[in-house]
């Protein structure tokens, strides 16, 4: 168990009662606080809980946290809904290295009950109370040289949700748990009240990196009128397909699972294919365009590539038109090589681009496209079933299954998901 565990958390002494102002379903006197040089200490109506991870095969295990301690510009959040994202099954499968202990879980929406001082949204608006946000999965300084590039997901001091070591006065720093410590440097994003949590919780990791992806393709390429090529029909295959159609592309996806591909189809997808299935000699997604060329449709320019499969990888840098931009972003893990003809490279004038994360206007970004565009597309219907958190265990094992984009972890009542 985690040294830090049960009553060992911060906790505060002689607290007194603040200014603080709590959310309407928290009494003022359940959040005594009280401020110092260091911060403001509080101690939380009920023992906020995580559940951590310690390893490979070993069950998460429940820890308590009394109370926290939120610096400057800090905030905390109480969970609505988590989700399942696949780096979290990936971590605890143990296919990717991560420290640990650690409280997993980087998408999530909830609401303010705290606020420390100096706390602004990314839009520059203070924070207050009783809010509803969604925060960005990574911390950063603002003040580095890749912060002042414009990448602050690169920034030399990072931090991120659901991936650091639990560490004492960081405790609640992944989405798994009743509430998060959401530190200064993280772009937080209010969300609208009557969107459903299904929909905003991928919104901090998801559909912002699909928001870099389309950004980092349409400096090169304009979406409209654009045939774009997506190779995996994941959580960010379908949000790429809605996005990219309501910006006027003609979206052709790639996925070998029957369920993936009709499901790109629900979100837009003017055709699909079986990158395994041969169909005349060619494969399939080639016959699939050449089909779309001779009904009129122009040689796809953009291709995302959101599986990390090697053979999808090679797929889209051979099947990209003159002039076009493929942009990476699913290989996040070591793997094989791809070939890279570099004469074919040069005559086509292609552009290879990667993207890894995003940036806080993405995050801003995909939070206004989802409030809109959750009465036109299902993206409701993208998170399978929905555990309490104390069934975490279960969810990651859901989740391993690939039968849904996604699957919820929740602290509160069903009733009150939205």
């Amino acid at each position: 168990m985690p040294e830090h565990a049960h009553h060992t958390a911060l906790q505060s002494s002689a607290l007194q009662p603040s200014a603080l102002q709590p959310s309407a379903h928290l009494p003022t006197a359940a959040l005594p606080a009280s401020a110092s040089r260091r911060g403001l200490s509080v101690v939380l109506p009920r023992t906020a809980e995580a559940m951590v991870w310690s390893g490979v095969d070993l069950p998460l295990e429940r820890v308590a946290v009394p109370g926290v301690l939120l610096e400057p510009g800090d905030v905390l959040v109480e969970v609505e809904l988590a989700t399942v994202c696949g780096s979290d099954v990936h971590t605890a499968l143990g296919r990717r290295p991560s420290a640990k202990p650690l409280v997993l879980g980087h998408e999530q929406v909830g609401r303010i009950v705290a606020v420390g001082e100096q706390a602004y949204a990314a839009n520059g608006m203070p924070l207050r109370v009783g809010q509803r946000v969604v925060w960005s999965v990574i911390v950063s300084c603002g003040t580095c040289p890749r912060c002042r590039r414009g990448l602050p997901q690169k920034c030399l001091g990072l931090a991120k949700y659901g991936h650091e070591r639990m560490r004492r006065g960081w405790d609640l720093s992944g989405g798994f748990a009743t509430h998060v410590q959401v530190r200064a440097g993280t772009a937080i994003v209010v969300v609208d009240e009557q969107v459903p949590a299904s929909v905003l919780a991928p919104a901090s990791c998801a559909t912002a990196t699909v928001v870099a992806a389309l950004g980092a393709a349409s400096v090169l390429v304009p979406l409209a009128g654009a045939t774009m090529l997506v190779t995996g029909a994941g959580m960010l295959g379908v949000t790429a397909c809605a996005m990219a159609t309501d910006a006027g592309a003609l979206v052709v996806v790639s996925d070998p699972d029957e369920g993936r591909r009709q499901l790109a189809l629900d979100f837009g997808a003017a055709a699909v294919a079986d990158p395994g299935a041969l169909c005349e000699s060619a494969t399939e997604i080639t016959s699939v365009l050449a089909a779309l060329q001779d009904a009129g449709a122009a040689e796809p320019t953009i291709a995302l590539e959101l599986s990390g499969a090697r053979p999808a990888v090679q797929s889209a840098i051979d099947l990209i038109g003159v002039g076009g931009v493929v942009v990476l972003v699913g290989t996040v893990s070591p793997g094989e090589p791809v070939l890279l003809d570099p004469e074919s490279i040069v005559r086509r004038m292609v552009t290879l681009r990667g993207v890894h994360n995003y940036t806080p206007g993405d995050l801003q970004q995909a939070v206004t496209y989802l409030s809109g565009a959750w009465h036109r597309h299902p993206f409701s219907a993208l998170v399978g079933a929905t555990f309490a958190l104390e069934r975490a265990d279960a969810a990651l094992s859901s989740a391993a299954t690939g039968r849904h984009p996604r699957v919820g972890i929740t602290p509160q009542p069903p009733a009150t998901l939205g």
